[in-house]
């Protein structure tokens, strides 16, 4: 699969204000608007031994972010599956039409969630996690 714009995903007014109807969307689509960060940290953890890290892209000069990855030795991980980090911002920076800025995540996934005002697990319609965990099975990592 090639790498795909995050913001090709984005959630209807429905999506948003409706946690069941975000729930019903197709996997790639929940996982690059609306779960994106729920997927990368569940790509880290099912690599523990694998020094992987979080990122996430924000519109240069705000601090927002909209869209979170896992990162690996260049490589990062998203919806669209394992690409060069410099494609997948590159992808996004595109579609968006403005310029992105890369941010390195060290806190916990409660912390970005309370920073950023993105849902824990529990504030989804179904728990995530096992969703997020079959898709990062789909796959092949690029160390594999």
């Amino acid at each position: 699969m090639a790498a795909g714009a995050a913001g090709a995903f984005r959630r209807t007014p429905i999506e948003r204000s409706d946690q069941r109807v975000a729930w019903e969307r197709t996997d790639q689509a929940f996982f690059a608007a609306g779960a994106c960060h729920i997927l990368a940290w569940v790509c880290r953890d099912s690599y523990a031994d694998r020094s992987i890290e979080i990122a996430a892209v924000h519109f240069a000069g705000e601090r927002q972010v909209f869209h979170v990855y896992a990162i690996w030795d260049g490589w990062a991980f998203d919806h669209s599956g394992w690409h060069p980090e410099p494609q997948l911002l590159t992808v996004n920076t595109e579609f968006e039409g403005y310029p992105l800025e890369r941010v390195k995540i060290t806190v916990s996934l409660a912390e970005f969630c309370e920073k950023h005002h993105h849902r824990m697990p529990n504030q989804y319609w179904h728990d995530p996690l096992p969703r997020a965990l079959e898709y990062v099975g789909r796959y092949i990592p690029p160390w594999a």
